[in-house]
């Protein structure tokens, strides 16, 4: 029976995301507000995937810095064993002073890459946060020109209809008729009184 009454819920339930969807479809402004959103999304990822560019370019350029200065101490250190003739210490520290050289070649060469993606990130993310102002202008514009639709719709029903015109003079003349009636019954029944009233008082003196 839970089970019924689950399916029952979650049926109405797309039912009701559904006619709103339509009602958002057919409604411009929620559209406009639904696309904002999207943009606003966007532009909030952009600026994370900035964050990790950022961290990255910084973490290449430590590395970097790290594998040229072991090139150079490595560089120091074969001359120094190469004047000594230790040609044993000479080749090692030659061996790590060109692996050195190479990475931070290497790191270089990624960091300059990483340098261009976050250059290129920032310009986007510039452009797009532009693009969301404008949308924010454009969304109160249009607004403002509904409002103002519906504002002389609504007067325009009310001053140059013939409907509305004729459903007016329709009213108006209830109202007069209504009137009129019940002022002619106020006036028969004052006659009808004032008549009572004098053949009352003639009786009374004829006694």
């Amino acid at each position: 029976m839970s089970n019924l009454f689950t399916r029952i819920k979650d049926t109405i339930s797309a039912d009701f995301n559904e006619m709103l969807d339509q009602k958002e479809r057919k409604n411009p402004i929620a559209q406009i507000n639904q696309y904002v959103r999207r943009c606003e999304q966007e532009v909030k990822k952009i600026r994370g995937l900035m964050e990790k560019q950022y961290a990255l370019k910084q973490e290449f350029t430590r590395e970097f810095h790290q594998a040229a200065a072991m090139a150079d101490k490595r560089k120091r250190q074969a001359e120094i064993a190469l004047k000594a003739n230790e040609q044993e210490l000479h080749e090692q520290a030659h061996k790590d002073q060109v692996y050195f050289e190479e990475r931070a070649d290497k790191l270089e060469s990624i960091k300059r890459n990483a340098i261009k993606e976050l250059e290129s990130l920032e310009s986007k993310y510039v452009e797009m946060k532009h693009k969301l102002k404008d949308l924010y202008v454009k969304r109160m514009e249009l607004k403002g020109r509904e409002n103002a639709a519906q504002a002389h719709k609504g007067m325009n029903n009310v001053l140059h209809t013939d409907r509305f015109a004729d459903q007016s003079n329709a009213t108006f003349a209830e109202m007069e008729d209504y009137i009129e009636r019940l002022e002619n019954q106020v006036n028969a029944e004052y006659r009808s009184y004032t008549l009572d009233a004098r053949i009352a008082e003639l009786e009374k003196r004829a006694e």
